[in-house]
């Protein structure tokens, strides 16, 4: 069974803003209150919904990274900086494949559908930014290496 905030309130004997100020880190929670809220949390090993979480906010957390074939060091390097600093700032990042060259990118690169991802990162060796120009889903994109030009794709050189 999935415990709501309210389940932590009522075994907390507190009100589910309090819950919800100990849940996001506030400050201004007594630190007895804020034990008793923990301590509910643990014995009702309480998660967060995350969906209703970002749904409340407009984004989802994820973020996509499309690149050639996984195992091309260049592209092996950009996606671990890419998960090391989505995972500090509490994101998620998608990985697909979109392959090599002129090839047409991959279902990531595509849009994958609407509001799925909250930006996407085309890495080297892949599309380019023509083949991005039917995107119009306002997700924002960045192009990493390769040619750049015009199209909806913001473009970062690389050495």
């Amino acid at each position: 069974m999935r415990h709501r905030l309210k389940d932590v309130a009522e075994r907390a004997g507190v009100s589910v803003k309090t819950v919800s100020n100990v849940v996001n880190g506030y400050q201004h929670v007594r630190p007895d209150t804020r034990a008793r809220v923990e301590r509910a949390i643990a014995e009702l090993n309480y998660r967060p919904n995350l969906s209703a979480r970002n749904l409340r906010k407009g984004r989802t957390g994820v973020i996509a990274l499309a690149g050639p074939e996984l195992d091309v060091p260049a592209f092996a390097e950009l996606a671990r900086h890419v998960v090391t600093a989505a995972a500090e700032r509490g994101w998620t990042v998608l990985v697909d494949r979109a392959g090599g060259g002129p090839a047409p990118p991959g279902r990531v690169a595509a849009g994958i559908g609407d509001h799925l991802v909250d930006g996407l990162i085309v890495g080297p060796l892949t599309p380019t930014a023509g083949h991005l120009a039917g995107r119009d889903d306002g997700t924002p994109v960045v192009l990493v290496g390769g040619p750049g030009g015009p199209g909806p794709a913001d473009h970062v050189a690389t050495d």
